[in-house]
Order: structure tokens, then C-alpha cells, then sequence
């Protein structure tokens, strides 16, 4: 076997560190509007429901923690639909994530609010028990069910 034979080439693609500088600034815009996005649909639950969300999740309040963890769920789900459905252009992808993310929050709000009429199921005295509620188990299934209906339709 010649020398020559028993190289390997290991040169990198023309351009890679170019992509992989880009990927890295993508993931960081991404992650930076998730977070704000998770926030403002945080503040918007807590503000639409009585009582105070973060005090009664740091208490360890079990339905208000469900009722959050569902609501970020649901965010994230819509978020990351948002993402896979920008066909890899940056600036359409954080525009579709930030737009259908406020829709995302705005619909849940008014979703958990009909289904607390419908139902008359109190949603802040529920939050704020101390003992586990089954009513928390249905105002999540709302936050993550919308959460998938409307990153389906963000498709």
C-alpha cells in the first residue's frame, strides 16, 4: 500500500465555521424569545387568574404548579412548531414565534376563562388550595390541549 493511499483527508466543508456561528446566534435569538414568550404567558395567567401564581408555586401550591407547568407546555409546543415551521429562515421564524406565541397566550387566557364560566369551576380558589384539586387536572389538560391545537394550526 502506497503512502499516499493510507491518507486521510479531514479538511472541514468550506464555510462551516461561518454555519456553525450562525446556528449558535439562532439558538441564542430562539431561546431569548422562548423565555420572553414564557414570561409574558406566566405574567398573563397570573394576572387573569386571583391570587398571586409565583408566591402560590413557590408555596408549592400542587394545582398552581400544574396549572403553570401546563401553561409553559403549551408555550413551548407552539414556540417550537413556530421554529420547525420557518423552513430555516431566521428573521420568518422569529417573527412566526413571537406573533403565534401572543396569539398562543391570548388564546389561553381566553380559553381557561370560558371553561372557568362554563364550568363555574373557580380557577383561583383551586390554584390556591393546598391540597390537590382534580379541577387543576382539567384546567391544564385546556392550557396543553390549545397549546397543541395552536401550534397545529401554526402549520
Amino acid at each position: 500500500m502506497s503512502k499516499l493511499a493510507s491518507t486521510t483527508n479531514v479538511a472541514l466543508p468550506e464555510g462551516f465555521w461561518g454555519g456553525l456561528g450562525e446556528g449558535i446566534g439562532a439558538i441564542a435569538l430562539y431561546a431569548v424569545l422562548g423565555v420572553i414568550l414564557m414570561l409574558i404567558g406566566f405574567y398573563a395567567i397570573d394576572f387573569t387568574t386571583p391570587g398571586k401564581l409565583s408566591d402560590l408555586v413557590r408555596a408549592g401550591r400542587p394545582n398552581a404548579v400544574i396549572v403553570t407547568a401546563s401553561g409553559m407546555l403549551s408555550m413551548a409546543f407552539i414556540i417550537v412548531i413556530a421554529i420547525f415551521g420557518s423552513g430555516g429562515d431566521l428573521a420568518a421564524g422569529l417573527i412566526q414565534s413571537l406573533v403565534f406565541g401572543l396569539v398562543g397566550i391570548i388564546a389561553q387566557v381566553l380559553a381557561v376563562r370560558l371553561l372557568e364560566w362554563t364550568t363555574r369551576l373557580d380557577v383561583g380558589a383551586t390554584i390556591e388550595s393546598e391540597r390537590f384539586a382534580p379541577g387543576s387536572i382539567v384546567v391544564a389538560a385546556v392550557h396543553f390541549a390549545l397549546g397543541l391545537v395552536v401550534a397545529a394550526a401554526v402549520l
